[in-house]
């Protein structure tokens, strides 16, 4: 069956999307490649080409890239962990509509709407070694040995930003989680229950095999999260103590807009880019063979 001539008229209507794209997403990556290899300052008019020496002092010398590049995935893998796990348990917890699950659910909600520098003065308050929150209650209930410098100390300081990333986003997974809960019928767990299934049995058969989808979405959102995680970090430590907490984000800023190494930033972005597509591409892997 051949299909109608299209008119050179519905061109027009994609045409206003196509610019958008063209000007926004398009030119902007392609002058990234461009200037990843060359070595500009990012003002001058003498733009000199370096080829993949960028690249290749970025894998070979440069430990401080090496060490936001580590990182940038021991953040994403911890924040993924943790706020997959504790999303799921709140929503398990809060499937049902009562009017104290939706005060609840609201409530963990509400840090989602805020601010990350809001999020970020926030928990810089809880974690402050001499007045915060954390330690001057450890400090009430006797346990005055066990105070540690949360964002002062490299050992730790990383995943003390990984739990306020967590923190700030879990609820917005809960709500998610919840929606995918609801969607399964409720009769299929009625007849596990008649055939003597108990809870656990219920969970690992029924449950999360057919929460496996929204499972894929929830990981795959909390991914681009952790990766996007610059005005958080630097709102708290921007990459310090020692480079601990130190990631991509803000490794390309310091070096592009603070140094003026455009062409080093550049080479960074697109690694940073082949880095968010490879993670994704492992993830969509992973998802199609659980859910086969």
């Amino acid at each position: 069956m051949r299909h109608p001539a299209r008119s050179p008229v519905a061109y027009l209507f994609v045409l206003p999307a196509a610019i958008f794209f063209a000007a926004f997403y398009l030119y902007p990556a392609v002058m990234t490649l461009r200037y990843s290899v060359t070595d500009w300052d990012g003002y001058s008019p003498d733009i000199r080409f370096v080829g993949l020496s960028n690249f290749t002092r970025l894998f070979t010398t440069d430990i401080i890239f090496q060490q936001a590049l580590g990182n940038t995935l021991r953040f994403m893998l911890v924040v993924v962990i943790l706020q997959t796990f504790f999303s799921l348990m709140l929503a398990l917890l809060l499937v049902r509509n009562t009017r104290g699950t939706i005060a609840l659910r609201t409530l963990y909600f509400f840090p989602t709407i805020l601010s990350s520098v809001s999020v970020g003065l926030i928990w810089l308050f809880i974690y402050d070694p001499y007045f915060g929150l954390i330690n001057e209650t450890l400090r009430r209930v006797g346990a005055d040995g066990v105070q540690p410098n949360w964002l002062g100390n490299p050992a730790i300081a990383l995943y003390a930003l990984a739990l306020t990333q967590v923190w700030f986003h879990v609820g917005q997974m809960m709500v998610i989680y919840v929606a995918g809960l609801q969607q399964i019928p409720a009769e299929v767990f009625e007849a596990a229950s008649v055939d003597g299934a108990g809870t656990w049995d219920k969970f690992r058969r029924i449950t999360w095999p057919l929460l496996l989808p929204t499972t894929v979405l929830v990981m795959a959102y909390t991914t681009m999260q952790s990766f996007r995680a610059f005005e958080l970090v630097w709102s708290m430590t921007q990459g310090g103590p020692e480079g601990a907490t130190e990631i991509l984000a803000t490794l390309i800023y310091k070096t592009g807009l603070l140094n003026f190494q455009i062409g080093m930033a550049t080479a960074q972005s697109v690694i940073f880019m082949l880095l968010i597509l490879s993670v994704f591409w492992i993830q969509r892997r992973a998802a199609a063979l659980a859910v086969r």
